[in-house]
């Protein structure tokens, strides 16, 4: 039975009271400030474009080396994931990352995912074999709104170049 997914507020911040205190203040401080990274894994070409994402596997799989290359070091095949091979089918590239999200456990990539999930697309339950296909649809599905575009996604993150 899949686990509801729920983000702790503090699960970021020092697990001692008055460090987590101070840590909370500072968060309160710069929250709405915009997003200013020198790191990012998008491709210029989709703010430029502002095409649809297509489905999931095309916008949070195939794209991020860090979670293809995890599910490689445990036997995944790249080429099943979608990675230089067009002809796979996203579900089925989307069901091997569920059935192998465990292994994201206390990475950082699963911390950003469980975010994504839960806050960009309001997913109430983790990922896992038995959720693949909820979130394969219900991704896909808001990927097609003009909500989830490049640029409407820019704007509501607060992002700024």
């Amino acid at each position: 039975m899949p686990r509801n997914l729920e983000l702790h507020p503090d699960r970021l911040f020092p697990a001692e009271p008055s460090l987590r205190a101070m840590a909370r203040e500072l968060y309160a401080g710069v929250a709405g400030l915009p997003i200013v990274s020198p790191h990012g894994h998008t491709d210029p070409r989709w703010f430029a474009g502002n095409e649809t994402f297509g489905n999931a596997s095309d916008l949070l799989l195939v794209p991020d080396h860090y979670v293809f290359r995890m599910l490689y070091s445990q036997g995944v095949a790249l080429e099943d994931l979608g990675v230089r091979n067009r002809g796979v089918d996203p579900r089925a590239a989307w069901r091997l990352f569920a059935q192998a999200y465990g292994l994201f456990r206390g990475t950082p990539s699963r911390m950003w995912l469980d975010w994504v999930f839960a806050e960009a697309f309001g997913m109430g339950v983790q990922l896992c074999a038995e959720t693949s296909d909820l979130y394969f649809d219900t991704i896909t599905e808001m990927l097609s709104t003009e909500a989830f575009r490049p640029r409407a996604l820019f704007e509501r993150f607060n992002i700024e170049v």
